[in-house]
């Protein structure tokens, strides 16, 4: 089991190495410039092992979904017993908030990430197709726990929304020139409205009220 422990971390390492010199190589020069042999030859490794751990180029900018994928699983399953797993969700981005993670989208590195992001089209497709994984995982998961996959389904589409705006809602601000620690602060709130809404509903509709004067 150590020797396993160890083979992990080696490989977790290697990732990650491979995806650190990949995203500096696309920030100086733009991710459509990059090839996947220059990060290879960059990153001191085969082009074969940069694709037996990135399969897809983009995976290789938008390395964390792999992470996220396992965390937010782990987030339903091991939650306790009768937890409803908005209270697990809520705790969790909580958690990523005050840790600093790059996945809170509260942090100050925000702005050069996503302008390279914004700049490939095949960038903001793979991200749009990791958000559809991330709903795909928690409605298998959600349909294993209830045995009811309509519901499974919604809920799941749901709690990826609420995933999604979270992460998008300080990443707008910042690239909108916001202070990033006035973004982090007001981020507490913006976590616990978003679940608010979410297992409260948006509730009935409000009148408008109009003035005369």
């Amino acid at each position: 089991m150590a020797e396993q422990g160890l083979r992990e971390r080696k490989k977790q390492a290697t990732r990650r190495m491979i995806a650190d010199v990949a995203t500096g190589l696309f920030v100086t020069r733009g991710f459509d410039a990059v090839t996947v042999a220059e990060i290879a030859e960059a990153a001191g490794v085969s082009k074969m092992t940069v694709f037996n751990y990135f399969p897809r180029k983009e995976d290789l900018y938008l390395d964390r979904h792999l992470d996220r994928l396992r965390e937010l699983e782990a987030v339903v399953r091991d939650r306790p017993a009768g937890e409803p797993v908005t209270t697990a969700m809520r705790r969790y981005h909580h958690e990523l908030l005050a840790a600093g993670h790059p996945l809170s989208g509260a942090i100050a590195g925000v702005h050069g990430f996503w302008s390279v992001l914004q700049s490939s089209p095949a960038l903001m497709a793979r991200m749009v197709e990791q958000e559809h994984e991330i709903g795909d995982m928690l409605a298998g998961v959600l349909a294993e726990e209830t045995g009811d996959e309509f519901s499974a389904r919604l809920v799941a589409n749901l709690l990826t929304a609420t995933i999604i705006t979270i992460f998008r809602t300080p990443v707008g601000r910042i690239m909108a020139g916001d202070d990033v620690e006035q973004v982090r602060r007001d981020q507490v709130a913006v976590i616990d409205r978003a679940f608010d809404v979410l297992e409260q509903g948006i509730g009935p509709r409000r009148e408008q009220v109009h003035s005369d004067g």
